[in-house]
């Protein structure tokens, strides 16, 4: 479960990265050179990146550890594999 604190700052990030998509789609429609788009999208991605990495850290530092000390290893070390194995795509 996400703590408040972390669930607001998630939140934030995740508000603040669509108005970037927003302003992706107003660049594409409005014929924006191509590198100024291509730059802006590559800010997404990394933005994106920053949320998932700190949904990763709050997962693996509370369900991950509550998974365990419950007897529930199999299911932590599946979803362990699973966002590893997705991260590498």
């Amino acid at each position: 479960m996400m703590q408040d604190k972390k669930k607001i700052k998630i939140t934030r990030r995740l508000k603040i990265i669509a108005g970037q998509v927003r302003g992706l789609l107003k660049m594409v429609e409005d014929g924006a050179y191509c590198i100024d788009i291509i730059t802006q999208t590559s800010a997404v991605k990394s933005a994106l990146s920053s949320v998932e990495d700190e949904l990763l850290e709050g997962h693996l530092s509370t369900c991950v550890i509550d998974q365990i000390k419950t007897g529930k290893e199999s299911k932590a070390i599946g979803e362990i594999l699973k966002v590893y194995g997705l991260k590498r795509k």
